[in-house]
């Protein structure tokens, strides 16, 4: 059966009640429409449940209740799969796409999406039930693993490394603004890169090759903080779709050369 976003529930507009069920996709309304009374009161205490929590907790109720039919639905998709696992290998990441890393990301993926629904928090549930039941959204795991990898890795470069990448790009200007100024932002204000005498070209060796240095833990803070959930997905689907997207040449970019060591 094809699933799509139409056939989604929405809770953003008011709904009658009348029309609530009408929401559903036909099946699930079918079934809803056919408990008796005594399991009608559970899916009310349920909904009353998930309505109270704070999004941290649904997002582990979610995990819990669905990862296991998520995880096998997302690995449907071999296609998207394997080209996302080639471009980790072209961008030297070693992420596997393994269940455990699938079920990480797909949390991850709620938790990203209530923090960026902070402001409608009532959104949330939407987002995590656009997931369940779209083919569509669950295709887009993949291209926000991708996009978010990425993103770990430019927040892992120098100055100087991420000044090499965006000047590979074919449009300088928007790839500077969207992704690279960000990070330096993010570096500066946690206290990461501490630029001094950014006026003096030779200051530069105080921090501009210096290699930004954070556990694991607060990369992924950094980086869930710094780009909505759109962005990053956005990111990694235009690299799926379009392989030079993103213009890479890991040796120019990691290996030191003449200008590096000069600025050191």
């Amino acid at each position: 059966m094809n699933e799509s976003l139409e056939s989604s529930p929405t809770f953003s507009n008011p709904v009658s009640a009348e029309n609530l069920l009408l929401k559903l996709p036909p099946e699930a309304r079918r079934w809803a429409e056919s408990l008796p009374w005594a399991q009608r009161r559970y899916v009310l205490s349920l909904c009353h449940l998930m309505c109270a929590a704070a999004p941290e907790t649904r997002a582990k109720f979610l995990d819990d209740y669905t990862a296991d039919g998520l995880v096998s639905k997302v690995l449907e998709d071999r296609d998207t799969k394997q080209k996302v696992k080639e471009y980790l290998k072209e961008f030297k990441v070693k992420t596997d796409l393994d269940t455990n890393s699938l079920r990480h990301y797909i949390r991850q993926f709620y938790i990203h999406s209530a923090q960026d629904m902070r402001t409608q928090p009532d959104l949330y549930l939407e987002s995590a039930l656009r997931l369940v039941m779209s083919t569509e959204e669950r295709n887009n795991v993949f291209s926000y693993i991708l996009g978010f990898e990425l993103i770990k890795m430019m927040f892992r470069m120098s100055w100087y490394q991420q000044e090499k990448l965006y000047r590979l790009q074919r449009n300088q200007e928007e790839f500077l603004q969207t992704y690279i100024k960000p990070i330096q932002h993010a570096h500066r204000i946690n206290q990461i890169i501490v630029p001094k005498d950014e006026n003096l070209f030779f200051a530069r060796r105080d921090y501009y090759v210096k290699k930004p240095i954070m556990s694991e833990k607060k990369l992924v803070e950094l980086a869930i903080a710094t780009f909505p959930t759109d962005v990053t997905t956005n990111m990694g689907f235009s690299i799926i779709r379009h392989s030079q997207s993103l213009i890479f040449d890991y040796h120019y970019i990691f290996e030191l050369d003449q200008d590096a060591i000069y600025l050191q």
